[in-house]
């Protein structure tokens, strides 16, 4: 389950900001995440509030913000939608799709005390 190395991260870069920003309590993350970026949301949900239990985001709520997938097909010349990586074209049904967005997570933002 690689969703509880990625809460790892995001509880080391909350850290990290704390620490530089001189807050104490976080009391909820906006985490974008890409629907082509391979991570399973409820996953992701239960492993951020194993990960943050007895740290400053201890009791945090996690908001999702789910981005789309989409790719350039190389022969019709569209940006498409796209729901998975290795997917056709609903354009024109080929499968040369050079995918361009959803692979992305960050955290967007923190409500901090």
């Amino acid at each position: 389950m690689h969703e509880m190395s990625l809460a790892e991260g995001i509880l080391q870069l909350i850290e990290d900001s704390a620490r530089q920003q001189s807050f104490a309590r976080v009391s909820t993350v906006w985490l974008e995440i890409g629907q082509l970026a391979g991570v399973e949301v409820e996953a992701m949900k239960f492993c951020f509030d194993v990960v943050t239990r007895d740290s400053l985001a201890d009791g945090a709520r996690l908001e999702i913000i789910a981005l789309p997938g989409t790719g350039w097909c190389m022969q019709c010349s569209m940006t498409v939608p796209m729901t998975e990586v290795f997917g056709e074209c609903p354009q024109c049904g080929s499968h040369q799709l050079h995918v361009t967005g959803g692979t992305e997570m960050r955290v967007k933002e923190l409500e901090v005390a």
